[in-house]
């Protein structure tokens, strides 16, 4: 008996240890159903992903969802003056950007789900602030039916090549996917002299910088308008390619640049329903919508369709970018990108 009471001890213990936590779990279930309803703002396509995710938190939970889609540039003004005015409306957003903003501006509430502890470090905010959904992963998009699969640029260097002059595209938007991303991708793999000096080299390969979205740039390879796009997301690529576009994509190497969709819990009204979206859309069931939607999910347990999009980093290598290194950086990346490639 005296050998077996220490394991009864330690057994008694994890029991009461679980019996905690499911409390404390449905012990937030109850205080969000009093709150009735939760407000999202989004920067996810609606009827690809917010739609869905609404639909099933709803009938799991009982609780309504109200998002409202916009960029993350908009959504950050509209929470700004949503807090200005003593007025927020929102719970829960999400976005590559503005986290840091809101930061400042106290509009976001220190807190993530369980799940953070069992995710790389990457993928959430060592102050508490936001945890990260989805990544959206870099790499270079070409044309099947202009470009050979042997001939396709495999790193940045490839880009030098003097037969993509003037056959390279891409977003002139300042954002992670865009060319203020690829500029600080370029920095940090480089370096800021050897990168500095790698810009100057790609403006003579007379780039074709669009304003447009990164989706559009895609779209433009594919109608066979431009070769390459040096920089687009995987998934939108892998998605075109899957329903038979002339588009496929290159893993860059030796390293890729991944940045994160990051979902963050507002100062709003009705916080424990907020809780509980990010809780369930970072569970195996809201991370499988993602799936479906053809996003690259960051659960374990969760592999985008194509699991070859998502970096494990031992065979494809990435560059982790967060909101803050994004907020921190950008205006020297499109500083540069007037200085060099516009």
């Amino acid at each position: 008996m005296k050998r077996l009471l220490p394991h009864i001890v330690g057994l008694l213990t994890l029991l009461a240890d679980a019996s905690v936590a499911n409390a404390a779990d449905q012990a937030l279930i109850d205080a969000a159903k009093k709150d009735g309803q939760v407000t999202w703002y989004t920067t996810l396509i609606v009827n690809q992903t917010a739609q869905p995710v609404a639909e099933a938190f709803q009938k799991k939970y009982g609780i309504k969802v109200n998002y409202i889609r916009n960029e993350s540039s908009d959504i950050l003004v509209r929470i700004l003056n949503e807090l200005k005015a003593g007025q927020l409306q929102a719970d829960v957003l999400d976005g590559t950007s503005g986290a840091p903003a809101l930061k400042r501006a106290g509009a976001l509430q220190k807190w993530l789900p369980d799940i953070a502890a069992k995710l790389p470090k990457e993928y959430s905010d060592p102050d508490g602030y936001w945890i990260a959904t989805s990544l959206y992963v870099q790499a270079i998009a070409y044309n099947t039916e202009l470009v050979k699969k042997q001939d396709a640029p495999q790193s940045l260097e490839d880009l030098l090549d003097p037969k993509w002059k003037g056959k390279i595209a891409m977003s002139a938007s300042p954002s992670a996917p865009g060319v203020g991303g690829f500029i600080g991708f370029v920095l940090t793999s480089m370096g800021d002299q050897r990168g500095t000096d790698y810009l100057r080299k790609l403006a003579g390969q007379n780039l074709n910088i669009l304003q447009s979205s990164t989706r559009l740039v895609v779209d433009q390879v594919m109608a066979g308008e431009f070769a390459i796009a040096a920089h687009a997301l995987n998934h939108h690529i892998a998605f075109s390619a899957n329903r038979g576009a002339p588009v496929a994509w290159v893993q860059t190497k030796p390293q890729t640049m991944s940045s994160l969709l990051v979902l963050g819990l507002l100062k709003g009204p009705r916080s424990n329903a907020g809780k509980l979206l990010i809780d369930f859309l970072m569970s195996d069931e809201g991370q499988a919508i993602f799936r479906d939607a053809d996003y690259t999910p960051v659960a374990p347990n969760v592999p985008p369709k194509d699991p070859s999009l998502r970096p494990d980093n031992v065979n494809f290598k990435s560059i982790y970018f967060n909101p803050e290194t994004i907020d921190e950086s950008q205006k020297k990346w499109m500083d540069l990108y007037q200085q060099i490639l516009r």
